[in-house]
Protein backbone atom coordinates (compact mmCIF):
# COMPACT_ATOMS: atom_id res chain seq x y z
CA UNK A 1 0.00 0.00 0.00
CA UNK A 2 2.80 2.11 0.61
CA UNK A 3 4.48 1.59 -2.69
CA UNK A 4 0.87 2.91 -4.07
CA UNK A 5 0.35 6.28 -2.58
CA UNK A 6 4.34 6.96 -3.21
CA UNK A 7 4.23 5.94 -6.91
CA UNK A 8 0.77 8.44 -7.19
CA UNK A 9 2.60 11.62 -5.58
CA UNK A 10 5.72 11.53 -6.94
CA UNK A 11 3.83 11.59 -10.56
CA UNK A 12 1.71 14.76 -9.02
CA UNK A 13 4.84 16.65 -7.41
CA UNK A 14 7.25 19.01 -8.95
CA UNK A 15 9.99 17.57 -6.24
CA UNK A 16 9.33 13.87 -6.03
CA UNK A 17 13.00 13.28 -4.08
CA UNK A 18 11.40 14.38 -1.43
CA UNK A 19 8.18 12.09 -0.97
CA UNK A 20 8.29 10.44 2.24
CA UNK A 21 5.80 7.46 2.92
CA UNK A 22 5.78 5.52 5.72
CA UNK A 23 3.77 2.78 6.88
CA UNK A 24 2.84 2.15 10.42
CA UNK A 25 0.36 -0.83 12.11
CA UNK A 26 -1.70 0.24 15.00
CA UNK A 27 -4.05 -2.60 16.44
CA UNK A 28 -5.00 -3.81 13.26
CA UNK A 29 -4.88 -0.59 11.11
CA UNK A 30 -2.37 0.09 8.72
CA UNK A 31 -1.50 3.92 8.69
CA UNK A 32 -0.22 5.64 5.76
CA UNK A 33 1.54 8.75 6.66
CA UNK A 34 2.58 11.26 3.01
CA UNK A 35 4.73 14.04 3.85
CA UNK A 36 6.06 16.18 0.58
CA UNK A 37 7.77 19.26 -0.06
CA UNK A 38 6.34 22.68 1.56
CA UNK A 39 5.10 23.87 -1.88
CA UNK A 40 3.65 20.47 -2.80
CA UNK A 41 1.12 19.87 -0.56
CA UNK A 42 -1.60 21.47 -2.82
CA UNK A 43 -0.69 19.55 -5.71
CA UNK A 44 -1.47 16.07 -3.31
CA UNK A 45 -4.67 17.37 -1.65
CA UNK A 46 -5.45 19.06 -5.06
CA UNK A 47 -8.74 21.27 -5.57
CA UNK A 48 -11.09 21.01 -2.47
CA UNK A 49 -9.59 17.71 -1.02
CA UNK A 50 -9.96 15.82 -4.59
CA UNK A 51 -6.97 14.15 -5.32
CA UNK A 52 -6.29 13.13 -1.62
CA UNK A 53 -10.05 11.65 -1.40
CA UNK A 54 -8.83 10.05 -4.86
CA UNK A 55 -5.73 8.15 -3.48
CA UNK A 56 -7.27 7.84 -0.20
CA UNK A 57 -10.41 5.40 -1.67
CA UNK A 58 -7.27 3.61 -3.81
CA UNK A 59 -5.79 2.74 -0.22
CA UNK A 60 -9.01 1.53 0.52
CA UNK A 61 -9.63 -0.60 -2.44
CA UNK A 62 -5.72 -2.09 -1.67
CA UNK A 63 -6.60 -2.76 1.90
CA UNK A 64 -10.13 -4.53 1.36
CA UNK A 65 -8.73 -6.62 -1.44
CA UNK A 66 -6.11 -7.87 1.61
CA UNK A 67 -8.63 -8.14 4.35
CA UNK A 68 -7.32 -5.01 5.99
CA UNK A 69 -8.31 -1.55 7.33
CA UNK A 70 -5.97 1.22 6.38
CA UNK A 71 -5.98 5.04 6.53
CA UNK A 72 -3.91 8.21 4.80
CA UNK A 73 -2.33 11.33 6.48
CA UNK A 74 -1.07 13.86 4.73
CA UNK A 75 1.47 16.14 6.10
CA UNK A 76 2.62 15.61 10.18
Amino acid sequence: MKDLIEYIAKGLVDKPDEVKVSEEDDRGRVIVRLEVAEDDYGKVIGKGGRIAQSMRALLKVTAIRRDEYASLEIGD
